[in-house]
């Protein structure tokens, strides 16, 4: 492996002078030979002919002549050759040992090297740190083809690099590309070729060093660089640096947003009061002050909020820190932040509005509200310390086994604990006043921090009064029920009391008037006491059949006499007989006849409910359902598809007497209704009246 005169640097300068004596001697060798030659033989035949005349004399003399000239031709060739042959030897000598010293070198060179072939481009030599490096062995690595040491999709580029080092052979090619190592991962390296000629033909020489760290190194920091720029961005700061002796600056692209402006595509400096618009006359004070400061010569150490007007017209908040410090030249400079805190002020203002609104809240609350920290009163508002029997901050470090009743003590205790283990907690306990009288209180308890401490949120509901209307809203409840119970019973019974006058008294009236107009028949005049025979007995059964009707309203005999499946049945079928709404029945048998007054609850509850739907509803279509639920009450519903009302609306009377019915007998009645969804009526009623009746939930 010889490099090329041009370029190697290391060709022994003798080599070049014993080439350069060659390259002279070799023509002035040849000139003075055949100048000798021509002299001597013309001048020695000249001088021969002119003075020997004998012709074998003559013949002999010039072989003579001939032979001398050999002799001292040889020998001027002898003088002349032999310094130049002794410095060839002595260069080739050189130049090998010169080889030896660079294959030592290329050998022994810690950075990965090889020679590919310019033509065939397949590497023909590697150093032992390469083999190390690309991990191929020797006898692999020696021919394997260049374009393997390339990343799989590069041949393009590879291409490209070729193309220009064959373009300029002679020029030092510097490429930083990535290389494919023998086990698949690739290593980013920076590789410089020159020339040489190997072996008679042209190849380039490749010293490779690895770049992976620092490529990887760059990586990481423009990816911090990014994300210290995302951060900055999502903080919305930006840096800056000033020139004192100036006072032109250079400044972050966030700065230029955050105002507003477009960001130089060149870098350039500005003076800060260029970019800095005030919002008032005072920012305007302030700014210029600020100016005075950051040019000044002492050191500069500024914290303040600025209220400038970005380049849209919008207020800004902006928060500027600068120092005094030094750029890389050593010389004095400024550098600063720029944050656009708005929101931040903004928030903060809101956060103490709420504060002053929280505040007044809980100085007006009618509930007593007290913080406490390690079971000591750190907080009270008024309504707390009045529920207590203490006066204004009275009650500031009272603990709280003076202000629980000794008996519910541990019960708060244990409350609270929860409350900061699980969250808010409500429960009810006895607390005690000033004066060592107790009262029942509703208690919540959450956390919360209070002047930088986590404490304990008390909230005391006073229970004395509302357990007091609340036993009194019972009692009324209690006899207004027995009270409605006692009057439907009587309501009842004057009703069976006037179906018996009506059936026993009238209508043995009416048989007595037909029994008579039945005697009258035999008077003489056939035709007209026919008439009026006939006219009686119709008016008479017209009657009759009038009270019948009106004591089937006032009680149905169906109801006493078949039970109630059967009376709901007739009733249902006398009311939507006329009417062109469909109606559905669902009614079982039911395992017990249910005592009398909850029949009656059940039907008169179940005739209102029929009622309501042809007067109010415009359903099409109606079902009633009558069913038991497991032996223990049964079930009657009566749905439609009508127009529904409001639950929460004014209520009719027929509602209030319904359910009102439905306690008494010791059920529950539930509606579910609204405007435009129809009408649900819900009842259970027990088999036999209860002791006590139980209070319905809400429609």
């Amino acid at each position: 492996m010889q490099p090329q005169r041009d370029l190697s640097p290391t060709s022994p300068s003798s080599g070049m002078r014993l080439a350069q004596r060659l390259d002279r001697g070799i023509w002035r060798t040849a000139l003075l030979y055949l100048l000798l030659g021509l002299i001597w033989s013309l001048g020695s035949d000249l001088l021969l002919v002119r003075f020997v005349d004998n012709t074998q004399t003559l013949a002999i003399l010039q072989l003579v002549n001939d032979a001398v000239f050999l002799l001292l031709t040889a020998i001027a060739l002898y003088c002349l050759l032999r310094p130049l042959v002794r410095g060839a030897v002595q260069v080739h000598a050189q130049l090998a040992l010169s080889e030896a010293g660079y294959r030592q070198m290329f050998q022994a060179n810690p950075s990965p090297m090889l020679v590919y072939d310019l033509e065939t481009l397949r590497v023909v030599d590697v150093n032992p740190a390469a083999i190390a490096f690309f991990g191929w062995p020797h006898d692999t690595f020696v021919g394997l083809e260049l374009g393997r040491l390339w990343p799989a999709g590069a041949a393009e580029r590879m291409s490209e690099v070729i193309q220009a080092i064959r373009d300029a052979p002679s020029k030092v090619c510097v490429v930083a590309e990535p290389l494919c190592l023998r086990d698949g991962s690739q290593r980013m390296v920076e590789a410089r070729s020159t020339g040489l000629d190997y072996r008679g033909r042209g190849a380039r020489l490749v010293v490779i060093s690895d770049r992976s760290a620092e490529h990887e190194a760059q990586q990481r920091r423009d990816q911090a660089l990014l994300r210290l720029e995302e951060a900055q961005a999502i903080a919305r700061l930006g840096s800056w640096q000033l020139d004192p002796a100036s006072g032109l600056g250079r400044y972050s692209d966030q700065v230029y947003r955050m105002l507003g402006r477009r960001a130089p595509e060149q870098p350039c400096q500005h003076r800060l009061d260029e970019l800095l618009v005030p919002a008032d006359l005072a920012s305007q004070s302030r700014i210029q002050h600020m100016l005075e400061e950051l040019c000044g010569a002492a050191p500069v150490q500024l914290d303040m909020l600025l209220p400038v007007l970005a380049a849209d017209g919008q207020a800004r908040m902006l928060h500027l820190r600068a120092e005094s410090a030094s750029d890389d030249a050593g010389a004095a400079c400024v550098r600063g932040t720029l944050q656009d805190v708005t929101e931040h002020e903004r928030s903060r203002r809101l956060l103490h509005e709420r504060e002053e609104q929280f505040r007044e809240l809980v100085r007006v609350l009618p509930d007593g509200v007290a913080i406490l920290h390690q079971e000591h009163v750190l907080y009270a508002n008024a309504a707390c310390a009045g529920q207590f029997g203490y006066e204004g901050e009275n009650l500031l470090g009272e603990p709280l086994q003076g202000l629980a009743y000794p008996g519910d003590l541990q019960q708060v205790r244990e409350q609270m604990r929860d409350a900061g283990n699980k969250g808010e907690r409500s429960a009810a306990a006895r607390m005690r006043r000033r004066d060592g009288s107790s009262f029942h209180a509703g208690l919540s308890f959450g956390k919360v921090r209070y002047s930088g401490r986590d404490c304990q949120l008390l909230i005391v509901r006073d229970l004395s009064e509302p357990e007091r209307m609340r036993d009194a809203l019972a009692l009324s409840n209690r006899e207004l029920q027995a009270m409605a119970r006692r009057l439907f019973s009587l309501q009842e019974d004057e009703r069976r009391a006037i179906s018996r006058d009506l059936h026993d008294d009238i209508g043995q009236a009416i048989t007595a008037m037909k029994l008579s107009a039945h005697a009258a028949l035999d008077e003489a005049d056939a035709e007209r006491r026919r008439e009026d025979l006939n006219e009686i007995v119709q008016l008479a059964d017209s009657s009759i059949t009038k009270l019948r009707n009106l004591s089937t309203l006032l009680r149905p005999p169906q109801l006493d006499a078949l039970g109630l499946e059967a009376a709901l049945r007739w009733q249902a079928g006398m009311l939507f007989r006329a009417s062109p709404v469909r109606l559905h029945l669902e009614i079982a048998t039911l395992p017990a006849r249910p005592s009398g007054e909850v029949e009656q609850a059940c039907f008169r509850i179940a005739q209102e409910s029929l009622t309501n739907v042809l007067r109010h509803a415009c359903a099409g279509e109606v079902r009633m359902a009558l069913s038991d639920e497991q032996h223990r009450q049964l079930r009657l519903e009566v749905v439609d598809d009508g127009d529904g009302f409001d639950p929460a609306g004014p209520r009719g009377l027929g509602l209030i007497v319904m359910r009102e019915r439905a306690q008494s007998a010791g059920g529950t009645l539930q509606i579910d209704t609204a405007p435009g969804a129809g009408t649900r009526v819900t009842l259970c009623l027990p088999y036999s009246t209860a002791a006590t009746p139980t209070h319905p939930p809400g429609p």
